[in-house]
């Protein structure tokens, strides 16, 4: 371990040997109910079909550039993708993590309108609070400030409206729809500042993750984004990476809001952890502007379309697709709220639970009356994070929730195919950790 570069360079962290379902197990043999890996590991950690055709892609072909070949795998992948795909998206562009998918979408928004004559548009709109990953790109499109700070010379000008945050933006004499077309209506604002003809795509999550802790938009409020973005021309490019792949009770989280996007990224729930992949899917327009124009997507990374990761996701998405999992989510995502709002619904320092199927989402707050958040030197949910692992928690808490540095939540994505029980352990767990923590 002393030659490993850690994420924190003064943890000490145990080794993990073996999984078991919701479970992994590390070297001491210590059991760790896993709701908290990322949302990552939607199948759990011992799935015997996944790892059989690992093995068998193994045996065929390891790699080939996608330079000179495909692969069988990663064809039937694109092609089971796009039959369950929301709209017109027809094409997949696989790559090796999320923050390649949202780097690969915002480079090929950029592509596209230089393909159809339209170089002025360069500038894309995020959201504040949001997260789309960490190379340069992506960076610059999230609007969490404490993951930007320290690059901000290093990043791309973009700009950030509003996010959908109701538990903390909308007013007491706002109904919730108004609420979200006020919003979404900063889309336009923002785009008739910038000049609606250099605006080339805005960047959302179609129920925010890692930043804001589970946190889904109001009913109406993409279908006003994307009324916008059709009246302008900009493209919708919806970041699914973590929501996405039936971890929101669809297979594509924006099916829940009625709408589709041009671009669309995945990536964790689609391998489920068994191999590193994401993919990004367009439109038929986009795609046929590249074909017909220069004919090269002029981007790339050695491991695009990778056999063996193609091959494991491909059976991860037809155990979600045949197994009706995003259901199951839906239904477990339901038994998980209700066991967190008895648990926790009147606890003087949770101010919101909230999410969408198994994504679930605790606010911690200071006083419940104002939604005045800890001090964030506490440091909360940090410590959260450190008392639920020593009960044999893996949960996702994060500070920041509400401006980057202020606000603290808990992030909970466990397995599809979490059962009751481990439902009542997960809850029995947290509970003693922020009894531990919280004051």
């Amino acid at each position: 371990m002393t030659h490993v570069f850690p994420r924190h360079t003064k943890s000490h962290l145990p080794i993990a040997a073996g999984g078991d379902g919701c479970y992994l197990i590390d070297s001491d043999g210590k059991r760790y109910l896993d709701c908290g890996d990322a949302a990552v590991s939607c199948l759990g950690h011992s799935n015997p079909r996944v790892v059989a055709a690992i093995k068998d892609q193994l045996d065929k072909i390891a790699f080939a550039h996608t330079g000179f070949m495909t692969s069988e795998p990663a064809e039937a992948l694109a092609d089971l993708l796009i039959a369950h795909a929301p709209g017109d998206l027809d094409r997949v562009y696989f790559v090796s993590g999320g923050s390649e998918a949202a780097e690969s979408a915002i480079k090929l928004a950029r592509q596209y309108f230089l393909e159809i004559g339209q170089p002025n548009r360069r500038h894309v709109i995020a959201r504040k609070q949001s997260y789309h990953g960490n190379t340069l790109g992506a960076l610059s499109a999230g609007g969490n400030e404490w993951r930007r700070a320290q690059f901000a010379p290093l990043l791309v000008e973009m700009s950030h409206i509003s996010a959908c945050y109701e538990y903390v933006g909308r007013g007491e004499d706002e109904s919730s729809f108004d609420y979200g077309q006020r919003v979404a209506n900063e889309l336009e604002t923002e785009i008739l500042r910038v000049g609606p003809d250099a605006v080339m795509a805005f960047m959302a999550e179609p129920v925010v993750g890692a930043t804001l802790g589970a946190v889904p938009a109001v009913d109406g409020y993409f279908k006003r984004i994307r009324e916008i973005c059709d009246q302008y021309g900009v493209l919708l490019i919806l970041d699914e990476v973590m929501c996405g792949m039936g971890r929101t009770g669809h297979l594509y989280a924006c099916n829940h809001d009625g709408i589709s996007p041009d671009i669309l990224c995945i990536a964790k729930g689609l391998g489920a952890g068994y191999q590193p992949i994401g993919a990004m899917l367009c439109t038929a327009k986009i795609y046929e502007a590249i074909e017909t124009g220069s004919g090269f997507f002029q981007h790339g990374h050695t491991y695009l379309g990778h056999p063996v990761a193609t091959a494991a996701a491909l059976v991860v998405v037809q155990e979600l697709v045949e197994r009706d999992l995003p259901a199951r989510a839906t239904q477990m995502g339901s038994h998980v709220m209700s066991a967190m709002q008895a648990a926790f619904g009147q606890h003087p320092h949770i101010g919101d639970i909230r999410g969408r199927g198994l994504f679930c989402g605790v606010e911690i707050v200071e006083d419940r009356e104002t939604k005045s958040p800890f001090d964030p030197a506490l440091g909360l949910a940090a410590k959260i994070k450190k008392a639920a692992f020593a009960e044999g928690l893996i949960c996702y808490p994060m500070s920041g929730t509400r401006d980057g540095k202020y606000g603290d939540h808990i992030l909970l994505a466990p397995p599809f195919i979490i059962e009751a029980p481990q439902i009542d352990e997960l809850i029995a767990k947290l509970g003693r950790a922020m009894e531990k923590v919280l004051p």
